[in-house]
């Protein structure tokens, strides 16, 4: 399958203005279309390790993200994102075209795509067992993730944990991952040589940007991951990192608060998440500094 970096220069964007360009996202594939230059640009540099879909596959998100239209494009420009032909959300200043795709298609797996049960959650692998980080924005899991998966843990996902009720197994949407304010300059003193996309600033989150996932993770989005930790973590500024244990019964009600559709699936849905926690083990994690945070979790998957 080819990957979007061997399309020929300007195809990628050709495409995306015109057919649309059809991504392999984990389970899912995507359309996407837009003529935006900024945004192609983006798309081009962020996905490069992504397959292409075949022309057969079905598609799950046709979504397109587009400038809206009327007098105000000349002077204040926003941005629109579009799933199915519809506008799910309000518009948006113009420079924020990417984060806004990027938001869009969060919104379609953990709004439409029931057969996961979908936690708000980091997602990572080592050995085959899963990581699952659940926590709400500013706890510093996306800081946490995105240094773990620049030290050699696999990502699976930087936001979304997705549950088979099948096999309980978690598999894999490797995307761009998003960093917000001070993390964006954690992480580039973290690993130096990493190229970023650009910044975003005053968007509803602060300033926004994204890494490419690592190309061995895209890779492998194929294969999913028995779960084998969970862990809430919190940034704490200066505070050395600790990990405590923590019972079943409190953690299964933190990971009820942090899934999409618990709703939708009742009954199973507490099975589920009953047996997600009987196959993990369980922490809460305090941390202020990330190297030290980054050997605490290689010591606890050495066992």
């Amino acid at each position: 399958m080819a990957q979007l970096a061997s399309l020929a220069p300007g195809e990628c964007s050709r495409q995306l203005a015109d057919q649309g360009l059809r991504l392999k996202l984990g389970p899912f594939v995507a359309r996407v279309r837009t003529p935006l230059p900024d945004v192609a640009t983006s798309v081009e540099r962020l996905y490069a390790a992504h397959e292409l879909a075949d022309t057969a596959d079905f598609i799950d998100f046709d979504v397109a993200v587009r400038r809206v239209p009327g007098p105000r494009r000349w002077w204040q420009p926003q941005v629109a994102f579009h799933f199915d032909g519809d506008s799910p959300f309000n518009p948006l200043p113009g420079d924020q075209g990417f984060p806004v795709l990027e938001w869009g298609l969060n919104w379609c797996v953990y709004a439409l795509c029931h057969q996961y049960l979908n936690l708000h959650a980091a997602v990572l692998e080592r050995a085959g067992r899963a990581l699952i980080l659940p926590a709400p924005s500013g706890s510093g899991k996306s800081t946490l993730c995105a240094g773990l998966a620049l030290r050699g843990w696999r990502l699976l996902s930087d936001e979304l944990a997705l549950i088979s009720p099948a096999d309980g197994r978690v598999s894999a949407m490797p995307r761009p991952v998003s960093l917000k304010n001070q993390s964006i300059d954690v992480i580039q003193a973290f690993e130096p040589t990493l190229s970023f996309g650009s910044r975003v600033r005053e968007t509803s989150k602060g300033e926004v940007a994204h890494f490419a996932p690592p190309t061995d993770a895209v890779r492998r989005a194929a294969e999913s991951a028995l779960p084998g930790w969970i862990v809430f973590p919190t940034y704490v500024a200066e505070k050395p990192a600790t990990l405590q244990p923590l019972d079943k019964s409190l953690a299964f009600m933190r990971l009820v608060e942090n899934a999409f559709n618990y709703d939708v699936y009742g009954v199973e849905g507490f099975e589920l998440l009953g047996s997600v926690i009987d196959r993990s083990s369980c922490f809460s994690f305090e941390y202020g500094h990330l190297e030290e945070a980054v050997q605490v979790f290689d010591r606890l998957s050495a066992g």
